[in-house]
C-alpha cells in the first residue's frame, strides 16, 4: 500500500513538472512565489496520492493474512490500481490541453465541448489542432507500463517471508498509518485544512494553476449554482442602472429599460459586422504590437473610427455573439447564454432594421453553440449562410477558409446591391484559431517561418508560435480582401463596416500597451474595434470605454435607423454620454471577477469573496486604491452591481 502511494504521487509530481517546464508562464518576478506554488502544489498531490490510497489501505487492514493470498482480493485491487490511473491519466492530459487551449485549469465547464450537436465539430477542432494518434499511443504504452509496476510489485512482495504480529502490534500499525493517512489529507499545520484557496496567494493565473492539483480543482468546482436573477436586487439598483443608461421613463416597479432612438431620412447605408476571431488589441498593428502583423487592419482604422478601449463582456466566441446580438453580457455560470433555452428569446436591434435584408454568414454550422437560435429565435426574414451552401470546401473543423467565406459573401452582398436592396450582414470569421488554417487566398499569401523574423521583436510580441503568429498575418489579409471585393462590387461607399475582436486569444507576457493589461487580466476582454465608412465618418480615435453591447446601437444610429433600445447597449459615437465604462467577467487567480473598465479606472469585485479592488490607469495601475478614492469605489460599485443584476434580470425577461 505504501508502494502504491508512493508511485501514485510520482505519477502527479511527474505531471506536474511537464507542467512546470512547457505550459507554465507567469509575469511574477523573483523565485519566492514559484517555489511556494511548488510547497503548496507538492502537498495536494500528497493529498490526493493518500485519498487515492485509502481503499488499499482499508482493504490490507480488512484481508490482512488473505491480502497476498484471495484470488478474490487481487483481482478487484488491479482493477481498482487501473481504473485510477486510466481516469487520472486523461484527466491530467485534458487538463493541460485545456491549459495551452485558454491559460486555465480545466473545470465542470469543459462540458459546453460535449452539448448535444456541438460534440463532432469539437471532436474534429481537437483531431485538426492535436497530435491525437500519438498521445493515445503514449497513453496506452505509459498505462501498460504503470501495470507491470503494480502488478509485479504485488507478487513481488507476496512471495516474501510472512511476518507475524501480535494484536498490540497489529494495533501499533493501524493506528500508525490512520495517523499518518489523516495528517498527509489534512495536509497543514493550522486549524483548517489544506484549502484549494491557499493557491490563490497571487493574482497571477499561472503562478496559482502551478499551486492548485487539477483533480482536486475539478471536484471542487463540481459544484456550481444555477443561473437565475434576483427581483429586489435588481430593483435596489435600478435606479443606478436607469441613470447611466438615460432611461426614456424610468418605472423601478415595471423595471423598464426602453430608450427611443429616431432615425433620419434618406439613402439606406448598408451595414456589415466583421467578427474578428481571436483578434485582441494587442495582437494588431493598431496598438503598437511590436510586430505590426495587421497593416490592412491598421490603414482602415487609420481612415476611420479606432475605438482604443474597446471590451468584450467575456472570453468566448459563443458569448461574444450573443453578446453582440442581444446588447446583454453573457454572464451565466457554466454554459452558455445561448445555450440556455429561457436567455434565447430576446428582443434584439438586429430585428428593427425595417426594409433591410438581415444576413448572418458563417463557414461552419451555425448548430455550433445554439447560435442558430440567437438569430432565427429573434431576428425575422434572417437568413442564414453556413456549411453546404457554399461552393468552396470545408478547410477544417470550422467550416470553409474565411477567404473562400469572404469570396462568397461578396457574391450575395452585391446581388443584393444590384437589387438596391439594402442589407445588415454579420460575418463572422474563424481561421485565427487552432488549427489555424491558412490557405494561399489569391496565390499570394505566404507563412513565414522564424528565418524570416526578428525574434527579439516576437517574444516581446506575446504570441505563443509561429502558427498564431501566421494566422492573425491571414486574418488582415483576408480583411483587405474583403475591401478589394467591395470596392469591386460597387458597395464600398455606400456600407457601414465595423470590425470587432470577439476576444483576445491565449498570449506569452506582453508589456508594450498603455496598461499593464497582461497583470490585471483586462487583455483577455481588451479587444480590437474599429469603424470604417468613407462615405460618413473621418477619421478619429475614441479613447473612453465602449463595450461589445455598445455595437448595434451605433450602427443603427449611424445608418438612421429608428429603434427601441431594451437592453444595456448605447451608442458608442454619444459624445454627451460622460463616464463610460465596459462591463466585463473574467478569472483571476482562477475565481470569477465582475468588473467595470474606463478609461482611467478599473474596479473589479471577485464574486467568491465579494473583496472589490480599485485600480487608476494614471498612478499605480496594480496597486488597489479604494482607500484612497472611497467616492469613486463606492460608485463604481454600484454601477458594477447594477450592470451584473441587470443583466441577470433582463436574459430572463425581455421576451419579444
Amino acid at each position: 500500500m505504501i508502494v502504491q502511494v508512493l508511485f501514485l504521487y510520482l505519477f502527479m509530481v511527474v505531471f506536474r513538472l511537464v507542467f512546470f517546464l512547457f505550459f507554465f508562464k507567469t509575469t511574477v518576478t523573483g523565485s519566492a512565489p514559484i517555489l511556494k506554488a511548488w510547497s503548496l502544489g507538492l502537498k495536494f498531490d500528497m493529498r490526493l496520492a493518500l485519498i487515492l490510497g485509502v481503499p488499499i489501505l482499508l482493504t490490507a487492514f480488512i484481508a490482512r493474512n488473505h491480502f497476498f493470498t484471495k484470488g478474490a482480493i487481487r483481482r478487484p485491487l488491479f482493477v481498482y490500481l487501473f481504473v485510477v490511473y486510466l481516469v487520472m491519466t486523461f484527466g491530467y492530459v485534458f487538463d493541460l490541453g485545456h491549459y495551452a487551449y485558454l491559460g486555465l485549469r480545466m473545470d465542470p465547464t469543459v462540458t459546453r465541448f460535449l452539448a448535444y450537436g456541438e460534440r463532432a465539430d469539437n471532436a474534429r477542432m481537437l483531431w485538426q489542432s492535436y497530435p491525437v494518434v500519438r498521445t493515445l499511443i503514449g497513453i496506452g504504452l505509459f498505462l501498460f507500463l504503470i501495470t507491470i509496476q503494480f502488478t509485479r510489485s504485488y507478487y513481488r512482495m507476496g512471495k516474501e517471508p510472512a511476518v507475524k504480529l501480535g494484536n498490540w502490534k497489529y494495533t501499533g500499525w493501524l493506528a500508525s498509518m490512520v495517523i499518518l493517512f489523516a495528517a498527509g489529507i489534512y495536509a497543514n499545520i493550522a486549524y483548517f485544512p489544506l484549502r484549494w484557496s491557499q493557491a490563490m496567494f497571487t493574482k497571477d493565473n499561472g503562478v496559482t494553476s502551478l499551486a492548485l492539483n487539477p483533480v482536486l480543482y475539478y471536484v471542487s468546482n463540481m459544484s456550481v449554482q444555477k443561473d437565475s436573477y434576483d427581483i429586489p436586487k435588481t430593483k435596489e439598483f435600478y435606479p443606478v442602472m436607469a441613470d447611466y443608461l438615460k432611461v426614456d421613463r424610468p418605472d423601478v416597479d415595471k423595471l423598464d429599460f426602453v430608450r427611443s432612438i429616431p432615425g433620419r431620412d434618406g439613402k439606406k447605408m448598408n451595414v456589415v459586422l466583421v467578427m474578428l476571431e481571436s483578434t485582441g488589441a494587442a495582437v494588431t498593428s493598431m496598438y503598437n504590437n511590436p510586430m505590426m502583423p495587421t497593416p490592412n487592419m491598421k490603414q482602415l482604422a487609420d481612415s476611420g473610427i479606432l475605438f482604443n478601449n474597446f471590451f468584450v463582456p467575456a472570453i468566448s466566441t459563443a458569448r461574444t455573439v450573443y453578446g453582440v446580438t442581444t446588447g446583454l453580457p453573457d454572464i451565466t455560470l457554466t454554459k452558455t447564454a445561448s445555450r440556455h433555452p429561457q436567455m434565447v428569446d430576446q428582443r434584439v436591434v438586429m430585428d428593427q432594421f425595417q426594409g433591410y435584408e438581415k444576413l448572418y454568414l458563417l463557414g461552419g454550422n451555425t448548430n455550433w453553440a445554439n447560435i442558430r437560435a440567437v438569430f432565427t429565435n429573434n431576428v425575422e426574414g434572417i437568413r442564414i449562410f453556413e456549411e453546404g451552401y457554399y461552393k468552396a470546401p470545408k478547410a477544417d473543423v470550422w467550416g470553409v477558409s474565411d477567404f473562400d467565406l469572404i469570396t462568397e459573401a461578396d457574391e450575395i452582398f452585391r446581388d443584393a446591391n444590384k437589387r438596391q436592396k439594402p442589407f445588415v450582414a454579420f460575418l463572422q470569421l474563424a481561421d485565427n484559431h487552432p488549427p489555424y488554417t491558412t490557405t494561399k487566398g489569391r496565390g499570394d499569401f505566404r507563412k513565414v517561418t522564424e528565418k524570416d523574423i526578428d525574434m527579439e521583436k516576437f517574444k516581446k510580441a506575446g504570441f505563443v508560435s509561429i502558427e498564431q503568429f501566421n494566422a492573425i498575418r491571414y486574418e488582415d489579409y483576408n480583411v483587405g480582401h474583403l475591401m478589394e471585393l467591395a470596392k469591386k462590387g460597387g458597395y464600398l461607399d455606400n456600407t457601414i463596416f465595423i470590425m470587432f475582436g470577439d476576444h483576445n486569444c491565449t498570449l506569452n507576457p506582453y508589456h508594450f500597451m498603455p496598461t499593464p493589461e497582461y497583470e490585471l487580466i483586462s487583455g483577455g476582454v481588451h479587444a480590437a474595434c474599429f469603424i470604417y465608412c468613407p462615405a460618413l465618418v473621418k477619421p478619429q480615435v475614441v479613447n473612453y470605454a465602449v463595450s461589445l453591447v455598445d455595437i448595434y446601437p451605433t450602427m443603427a444610429k449611424l445608418a438612421g435607423v429608428s429603434f427601441k433600445n431594451y437592453t444595456l447597449g448605447q451608442d458608442m459615437l454619444d459624445t454627451t454620454l460622460t463616464n463610460r465604462y465596459a462591463f466585463a467577467t473574467y478569472l483571476k487567480n482562477l475565481q470569477t471577477h465582475i468588473s467595470l473598465i474606463g478609461q482611467r479606472y478599473q474596479y473589479e469585485i471577485n464574486t467568491y469573496t465579494q473583496k472589490s479592488f480599485l485600480y487608476d490607469m494614471q498612478g499605480d495601475p496594480l496597486k488597489d486604491v479604494k482607500q484612497q478614492y472611497p467616492d469613486t469605489a463606492k460608485a463604481l460599485d454600484n454601477l458594477t452591481r447594477a450592470f451584473y443584476e441587470s443583466t441577470r434580470y433582463l436574459m430572463f425577461n425581455n421576451k419579444k
